[in-house]
């Protein structure tokens, strides 16, 4: 039953990938953005479908399961509030797109700085950090294979599978493909999760009973600092406004301001979007905390597979079947902009300036070569996964953070020396690294989480230099 329903929703999604294909483009612009040409509906499931991913299936109910419901309101809020940099820095990147012809972030910042050298950092950033979040859909892929299939399929082949799946489907069709899947895998993930809620909860007794039986052994998962008092005010505040400054830099997130067909459809978009997560985050995080009553001892990666395991432990097979094709829909409609994305950044921003004369259709097939390069260092890194999901999204979303002050001074303010947006992004990079490997103290941080010390440090040189370029201006 499990694999008739993986290879019914394989097979549909390749079809519709297919039609993607006949309306795309073979212009850079038709492969890597869809022409610019999409509506609100479309452009909101596109980006709610490729932000909410493995990190939210698996990590989310892996994170319920350890710190518990303070994880969701951190979270949904932090998420929500999102949709204000959408609004602030998404009106004017579509509108410098539109006039300018961007395709990649750092061609924009390229345009505003005249620095070649900051555009090839910018994107070298883009490429780094993205790679363990990419790497982390091909994980949570062969987690949910392996899981379903009760070992058939191991871990890596499962993963391998997916990845060289959503290659395909990628190289057909580009962001039109993308798009047109994403919508339809953006609802099922919605919807399917909302149903193993449902069924989990009633096969425990029912949602108010299930939740009582955890409280009564596991009280701290109910409480406002979560396990072991995680959330102390300092951390509520960096993580409730980290992503704010965190989404837009994805690089597949930040192409999608592009793609709009007017910058009416990008505000609508982002309204939803600020919406949407108070409501699905809440989702896997109950699952995750329901999962003490069935599997009270787990620690480490085994916490990132609590929602397999709940599915497996209380709901029919060919249900479970069904919630996990959701699952594996978030991985693929987040890996596919990815690897997009990717393979955009390095054939618009590395390739073409060192190879001018290259064709429009070669541009294309580029993109499509390196769309397969990065999926296979995915699935290199996915061989030897961090410690829990939650470890590598965070690394990957600090390192990318790092890049919204330079983005909202060349966007917003202008008037300022390049150097000084270098010196933000590598000062920035260091310190983050130095943090996370502990080999800067943490006492250096005074509480708050380490992502909001780095990006202060970052604003303090980005307004350095702001006013040095003023004080200039009025010497002159």
């Amino acid at each position: 039953m499990i694999y008739a329903i993986l290879i019914i929703y394989i097979a549909i999604v390749f079809l519709g990938s297919l039609r993607g294909s006949t309306d795309a483009s073979k212009t850079p612009e038709g492969y890597f953005l869809a022409n610019r040409n999409l509506g609100t509906w479309a452009l909101f499931f596109t980006i709610l479908a490729t932000n909410f991913s493995a990190f939210y299936f698996l990590g989310f109910a892996g994170a319920g399961y350890r710190v518990g419901y303070s994880h969701y309101v951190m979270m949904s809020l932090g998420t929500a509030f999102a949709a204000i940099s959408f609004y602030i820095l998404g009106s004017k990147i579509w509108e410098l797109g539109k006039e300018h012809g961007f395709i990649t972030p750092a061609e924009l910042i390229y345009h505003q700085t005249g620095s070649k050298i900051l555009r090839w950092i910018f994107a070298l950033v883009m490429l780094i950090f993205t790679f363990p979040y990419l790497a982390l859909q091909i994980i949570g892929a062969g987690y949910i294979l392996e899981n379903i299939t009760d070992g058939a399929i191991p871990y890596f082949w499962g993963a391998s599978i997916l990845t060289l799946f959503t290659i395909a489907y990628v190289w057909i069709g580009g962001m039109k493909s993308v798009a047109k899947t994403d919508m339809k895998q953006g609802v099922l993930m919605i919807v399917l999760m909302l149903a193993a809620v449902i069924v989990i909860s009633n096969s425990l007794g029912g949602l108010t009973a299930a939740n009582q039986a955890v409280f009564e052994t596991k009280p701290d998962l109910f409480s406002r600092e979560g396990t072991g008092n995680l959330f102390t005010d300092k951390k509520w505040f960096s993580l409730l406004i980290f992503w704010i400054f965190c989404i837009p830099m994805f690089p597949q997130i930040f192409m999608r301001f592009y793609i709009a067909q007017d910058v009416s459809t990008l505000k609508k978009s982002a309204l939803l979007y600020g919406l949407i997560p108070l409501f699905i985050s809440i989702l896997p995080v109950i699952v995750g905390v329901l999962g003490h009553i069935s599997f009270p001892e787990l620690a480490g990666k085994d916490t990132d597979q609590i929602l397999p395991k709940m599915l497996a432990a209380h709901c029919p097979e060919w249900f479970a079947g069904m919630v996990m094709t959701g699952a594996l829909a978030a991985f693929m409609s987040t890996l596919d902009s990815q690897l997009l994305a990717l393979s955009t950044i390095v054939t618009r921003d590395f390739v073409l300036p060192l190879k001018k004369n290259i064709s429009l259709r070669q541009q294309v097939l580029v993109g499509r070569i390196w769309v397969i390069v990065f999926a296979m260092v995915g699935l290199l890194i996915a061989a030897q996964p961090f410690d829990t999901i939650d470890d590598m999204g965070r690394l990957a979303f600090g390192g990318l953070a790092i890049l919204f002050p330079t983005t909202f001074v060349t966007i917003r303010w202008g008037g300022i020396r390049p150097i000084f947006c270098l010196a933000s992004i590598l000062v920035g990079e260091i310190l983050l690294i130095g943090f996370y490997t502990k080999k800067i103290s943490s006492d250096w941080l005074f509480g708050f989480d380490s992502a909001i010390v780095v990006l202060f440090v970052c604003f303090a040189i980005i307004l350095i230099g702001k006013l040095y370029h003023s004080i200039s201006q009025r010497k002159d």
